[in-house]
C-alpha cells in the first residue's frame, strides 16, 4: 500500500512519519511507496528540522536525506492512503480533491488509534525539543498499528 503523510512545511511531522512507516514496512516486508509532503512552499528542498532528525536518530531512523516537497494533485493517483496531521492539512487536501475516490483516501493519522476522533499531531516546530519526542511517540504508535493491519508480525 502506497502511503503519503502531509503536514505544513514537510520538515517535522510528515518526514518523521515517513521514516517511521518506512522502517515498519521494511521490518515486515510490506511492499509500497512511503512518502511525505507539505502544503507550504517555504521549506521546499530543505532537510528535516535538526530536532526531528535527532529524535529519529535516537530511535534508530535516519531521515537526513529527506528533501521537503509540496503536495501535488498527482499524489492522489500515486497513493492509496493520504494521512494528514491536523485539520488544516485535512481541509487543504480535501479542497483540491477531484472526486469521491480522492476524498476516500484522506484521513488523520491518529484515527488509526482513535477512529473518527480526528485528533491532531501537534506541530512541534515552535516548541521545546521534548515536543518532538511526543510527536515521534504519537506517530510511532499510529504507524505500528497501521503496519500491523497490513501485515501482522509472525511468531
Amino acid at each position: 500500500m502506497n502511503v503519503l503523510f502531509v503536514c505544513t512545511g514537510n520538515i517535522c511531522r510528515s518526514p518523521l512519519a515517513e521514516g517511521i512507516l518506512r522502517q515498519k514496512y521494511s521490518e515486515r516486508n510490506i511492499p509500497g511507496i512511503v512518502d511525505s509532503c507539505g502544503f507550504e512552499s517555504y521549506h521546499t528542498g530543505d532537510s528535516p528540522d535538526p530536532r526531528a532528525q535527532k529524535v529519529a536518530r535516537k530511535n534508530g531512523i535516519d531521515i537526513s536525506s529527506h528533501s521537503a516537497r509540496q503536495f501535488k494533485l498527482e499524489d492522489f493517483d500515486i497513493f492509496d492512503k493520504i494521512f494528514v496531521m491536523d485539520s488544516s492539512h485535512y481541509n487543504s487536501v480535501m479542497r483540491i480533491a477531484r472526486h469521491e475516490n480522492d476524498r476516500q483516501k484522506v484521513d488523520f493519522i491518529r484515527n488509526v488509534i482513535y477512529p473518527g476522533q480526528n485528533k491532531p499531531v501537534k506541530d512541534p516546530y515552535y516548541d521545546h525539543h521534548s515536543a518532538f519526542d511526543t510527536v515521534f511517540d504519537q506517530l510511532d504508535e499510529a504507524c505500528e498499528l497501521f503496519a500491523e493491519s497490513l501485515n501482522p508480525k509472525s511468531g
